[in-house]
Formats: structure tokens, C-alpha cells, sequence
């Protein structure tokens, strides 16, 4: 018997039966309607919420309140102030033991409205904004743009805000100078091409006609947002308005092979991750999905995967159960493994100056595996030991997944970061995988249907596996 010596690659394509080729379409479609509906941590956290208790799951808080138990099999979920969920499946054997974890983040680069937004100048009305996470400023101008979030208002009510997105809705933009008169800013690098302080979003033109009005757009912009949500201008103060790229996800190539969206890093991974744990079954071990907050700007806050919100809810599981104790809770963590559940960078023929190709991901080559993350010299990375690595290998090719191993660019190059190395300080083991995509961080972002279907299956392998 012969022993194949290389390592082989696979384009998954090339091996689909016509009805894989059809999953996988169909969870295309899934996903591009997640993906245009949700466009905010707080969207996402209401659509999983929702879909989850279709499928059984029930409210971790509900049953904390009523002093109820908890026994192997349930299915629950904790919400962590409405942009952050866990979700858990309820283990036969002791959590002791530890669980099995797939980890993804909800929140993507964006502009968010500064609290005093919005402001007239020269017969226009504009907001300003403060961009969050890493962005190419140059790429949010000239494109149609929506608003999405919420206005808290002092007597308590939440106010949604969508304004955009319905085909019938206006949009709003960041202008950009004519090239005509672009002389000296075309000698600019690309980092101050655009200044932070320059992402004004001109939302109005046409004055009020109140001779007693000084500053007559703004006030009329002021107006239509009072006649549609009730509000005045100090009510900006405690809003958290969100502006993002207006429009669907749509189809990508003349195959459609791929799909662009706003957001794929990392709800490319978050919904894949959903879906996985949805689809899984109770089991020894106890399975969770966690969908966190704020990782672009370093997982900090209530929301980020930084603070104890995982563990707390991970004990007040284990008391639920009754079994529960500090170093229970010390052991349960340590002797759980974990997916860091978040996207890499797509090999791009256009730019290959940055990879090395033989450490790169390719799109159609199934989900992505990073041993290591972090920049430079794995400067702030969760480097995976070689035994989990090996077990990965080993569920990956069982379940007959297609995967790939990869690196963020070349040594010197660049790098990133995620959630895995928060909680690989547990002392669990925690490797990062998922989606590769071109135009990470830019407004449209795109990604393989054939990587999105792998690593929706490949989630599902880690967690079924006993």
C-alpha cells in the first residue's frame, strides 16, 4: 500500500455532487438575508434571539428568575444588553469536564455619529462621525450609505432607527473632491487622503422657511427626524447611530460563485457559527456559541469578549445544574476547547506582493485554519499547540470537511488579532478559523459560498464530535 507523501490541495468546487452544489446555494441565500437585514451587533442579537427560540432555545434569565433547574439537553441563551449573545446546549456529562466552543464577534468597521452630530454649513446640514475599527478612510466616500441603531430617550424609550435601506428611503454620503481640483490632495498618502475629521455625512440642502430660523436646514432636518421618531437634537446624546454601507448582499462573479456584503468580518463566522449549533444535537459535551461585541477596537467594554460576562454566565450554567463551585467553574474553562471563530485574508492575484503564497488562503479551498495570528514577530497572537492542531486535522478530515492552513500576510507585512488569545487565558485550548475574504475592512467585502458552506459544516464537525 502506497503512502501519499504530499500534502494535496482541494478546491472544493471541483468535488461537490449537484445537490451539495444546491446546500450550498441555499445557504447563500440564508446568509445574504441575514447579512441585509443585520447590520448592527444590536440586529444581529434580535435575529438570533428570534430564530433561536424557534428552535427551542429559552431565556438563560427567565430561568435564573424563576429558580428553575437546568438538566443535560436544554437549550438556552443569555443576552448581554442586547449586543452580545451565548448560546449553550446542555451536556450529559459534567461541565467539569469542560465544553466545546465556537467564538465569532458581531460588530464590524464602521462610522459611528458623534453625540452632537449634526451641524449647517454653507446652506448644507451634515453629521459628524468618528470611525470605528480599522478603516481606509478613502473607501466610505462617494458610496450610498445608511443609518442604523437606536435613540434612548430620557423617559426610557428605545427608538429603532433604519433609514436607507427600504428602496424608497433616502441615503445619505461622505463627499469627496472633484479630480479636477485634486492636485494636492492625489499627492497625499492613503492614510490623511481622507482625514478622520473630513467622514461628514451631508444628510439635507433644502431650508426651512421660518424667517425666525437661524440656521434653516438643519432645523428642517431637525424637524423630519422629530415627525418620525419623536426626538429633538439633545436626544443624539444617548443614541447609538451606526452608519454602514446601504444596500443588500449580493451574488458576486457571473457564476455566482461568491457573495459581497457589508460585514463579513465577522458575521460571515457568527452566522456560520449559528447555524452549526442550531443544527447540533445534545451531547456529552456541552455546546455554546458565543457572539461578542466590540473585538475591532480590542474587545474591550461589557459587551467585548474582555469582560466576565462568558464566565459569569458559564456559573450561573453550572449552578442552574447544581453543581456549581469557584474551582468547578476554574476547571470547566481550562478543560474546554474553543474555535476562535474569525476571518483571514483570500489570496488576491491583484496584490500577491503581500502574501506567501504556500501560507496563504485561497478562496474555494474551505474554511481557514490560523495556528497563529498576531503581527510581526506573533506579537499578541494565540499560537494553538500542535496536539489540538493535530486533533483538528483529524475531526476535519472524519466529517470529510475541506480546510485549508493559513498566515495573515507575510512575516513582515502586517498581521491582526481576535478574540482567541482572551480566552486561550482560561488555559483552554483555542485555535482561530474561518472564512477567507477579499476587501477585508473595506465597505464591501467578499467571500466563497464554497468557504462559507465548509466552514458552516466544519463548525458542525467540532461540535458534534465526542
Amino acid at each position: 500500500m502506497s503512502i501519499e507523501l504530499t500534502k494535496k490541495t482541494v478546491n472544493a468546487w471541483e468535488n461537490y455532487t449537484d445537490e451539495q452544489v444546491k446546500e450550498v446555494f441555499q445557504l447563500g441565500e440564508r446568509y445574504k438575508a441575514f447579512m441585509s437585514a443585520c447590520k448592527t451587533e444590536r440586529e444581529c442579537v434580535d435575529e438570533f434571539i428570534k430564530l433561536a427560540e424557534e428552535n427551542g432555545f429559552k431565556n438563560l434569565q427567565k430561568t435564573i428568575n424563576n429558580k428553575e433547574t437546568l438538566k443535560p439537553g436544554d437549550k438556552v441563551y443569555a443576552n448581554n444588553k442586547g449586543k452580545g449573545l451565548i448560546m449553550f446546549i446542555i451536556g450529559s456529562e459534567d461541565m467539569e469536564n469542560g465544553m466545546r466552543i465556537l467564538g465569532s464577534h458581531i460588530d464590524s468597521p464602521r462610522l459611528d455619529l458623534k453625540q452632537n452630530p449634526l451641524y449647517e454649513d454653507s446652506d448644507l446640514a451634515l453629521m459628524e462621525t468618528h470611525y470605528y475599527g480599522g478603516v481606509k478612510k478613502y473607501q466610505w466616500v462617494t458610496i450610498p450609505l445608511a443609518i442604523h441603531g437606536v435613540i434612548a430617550k430620557k423617559d426610557g424609550t428605545v427608538l429603532k432607527v433604519v433609514i436607507g435601506e427600504d428602496e424608497n428611503d433616502p441615503v445619505i454620503g461622505v463627499s469627496d473632491l472633484l479630480v479636477h481640483l485634486s492636485q494636492d490632495q492625489l499627492t497625499k498618502k492613503g492614510s490623511v487622503v481622507v482625514e478622520g475629521e473630513d467622514l461628514n455625512i451631508l444628510v439635507g440642502s433644502m431650508p426651512i422657511k421660518d424667517k425666525d430660523v437661524k440656521e434653516k436646514v438643519k432645523y428642517n432636518i431637525l424637524k423630519l427626524l422629530n415627525e418620525k421618531y419623536d426626538i429633538v437634537e439633545d436626544d443624539f446624546i444617548s443614541a447609538e447611530l451606526e452608519v454602514v454601507p446601504a444596500g443588500k448582499a449580493r451574488d458576486y462573479g457571473l457564476d455566482r460563485s461568491m457573495i459581497m456584503a457589508y460585514g463579513h468580518d465577522d458575521r460571515i463566522c457568527a452566522y456560520t457559527s449559528f447555524e452549526a449549533i442550531i443544527d447540533a444535537k445534545p451531547s456529552k459535551k456541552t455546546l455554546v456559541s458565543i457572539f461578542v461585541d466590540k473585538e475591532e477596537i480590542g474587545s474591550v467594554g461589557a459587551t467585548g469578549m474582555q469582560s466576565r460576562f462568558f464566565e459569569n454566565t458559564v456559573a450561573e450554567i453550572m449552578d442552574r445544574l447544581g453543581n456549581s463551585s469557584e474551582l468547578k467553574l476554574r476547571r470547566c474553562l481550562a478543560n474546554s476547547k474553543m474555535l476562535s471563530s474569525d476571518v483571514s485574508a483570500a489570496f488576491d492575484p491583484n496584490y500577491p506582493s503581500v502574501m506567501e503564497k504556500k501560507n496563504a488562503a485561497y478562496f474555494g479551498r474551505g474554511i481557514v485554519f490560523n495556528k497563529y495570528t498576531g503581527a510581526r514577530g506573533k506579537s499578541g497572537c494565540n499560537d494553538a499547540n500542535a496536539e489540538f492542531m493535530a486533533e483538528i486535522r483529524r475531526i476535519m478530515d472524519k466529517h470529510g470537511i475541506v480546510w485549508q492552513t493559513s498566515e495573515l500576510g507575510k512575516v513582515d507585512q502586517g498581521g491582526g488579532g481576535t478574540i482567541a488569545y482572551i480566552l486561550a487565558q482560561y488555559g483552554m485550548e483555542v485555535i482561530d478559523c474561518g472564512v477567507a475574504l477579499h476587501n477585508m475592512h473595506a465597505p464591501w467585502e467578499v467571500a466563497s459560498k464554497a468557504d462559507i458552506y465548509e466552514t458552516m459544516k466544519g463548525y458542525h464537525a467540532f461540535l458534534i464530535e465526542e
